[in-house]
């Protein structure tokens, strides 16, 4: 994941793609009330959720990214508009025990893993440091998607490849893009069963699959036929589970 030193600009302005839309309605809907809480998110990129998480009310958020380079953008950002979030440099693989948070957030974060084993490794990670009783959130890219649909996505600005049969472990190659350019990085395929194995290794249960949501004013402004082939086959989806 360092290779996202290399692309971090790029990768930031990602935002303005929109796919970035639905995205954001979805995961903050489901997020739901968090002032007076703390939160840790794993994968945090340039920070564009912890600062949301911090204007929402949440007492504490530490963001942690592999990538230096991201974790530069986030702390010019905190510079900028001080909200009194924490950055780190930090490998999830590798995290161990930092805290003990009301809230652990993963964005983009576990499609990343090549192995089952390294799944497993992340998914202790996350939940040595939430606490008992409380949520895990992750978004992911959508790995289940069939090949045969990823030319319908192309309208929101995605183009991604992976070569079949598929099986554990296969590179799938995805390329988000707009006017003002395009951004580059591979994911890797593993089935939600695996997934699901990997959360109830680690004692995380009630395991729920949450579709993408489009808001009702992106559905008024653009059009429920616009937003069809993104319902029919979303390209993220939001893992929930709970610690024991």
């Amino acid at each position: 994941m360092a290779e996202y030193d290399s692309i971090a600009q790029s990768y930031q302005a990602t935002r303005q793609v929109i796919l970035s839309r639905p995205e954001v309605y979805t995961f903050e809907t489901l997020i739901g009330e968090i002032a007076g809480q703390s939160i840790l998110e794993l994968g945090c990129g340039e920070g564009f959720y912890t600062r949301k998480f911090k204007q929402k009310g949440a007492t504490k958020v530490l963001g942690i990214d592999l990538s230096e380079k991201m974790i530069e953008l986030a702390k010019q950002q905190e510079m900028r508009e001080p909200l009194g979030v924490e950055y780190c440099v930090g490998d999830v693989l590798k995290l161990d025990q930092i805290g003990e948070f009301d809230l652990v957030t993963a964005t983009f974060l576990l499609n990343h893993a090549q192995t089952q084993a390294q799944l497993l490794k992340m998914c202790q990670n996350v939940a040595v440091n939430l606490k008992s009783g409380k949520r895990f959130l992750a978004i992911n890219h959508n790995l289940e998607l069939s090949p045969e649909c990823y030319p319908r996505l192309e309208k929101y600005g995605r183009r991604q490849t992976m070569k079949v049969p598929r099986q554990e472990g296969t590179p799938i190659v995805v390329t988000i893009f707009n006017a003002t350019g395009e951004t580059t990085f591979i994911d890797f395929y593993l089935s939600q069963a695996t997934y699901e194995w990997a959360f109830q290794q680690v004692g995380l249960t009630n395991i729920i699959w949450h579709p993408l949501r489009v808001s009702p004013d992106n559905l008024q402004q653009f059009g429920q036929a616009f937003w069809q082939d993104l319902i029919d086959y979303p390209t993220f989806v939001v893992i929930e589970g709970v610690k024991k």
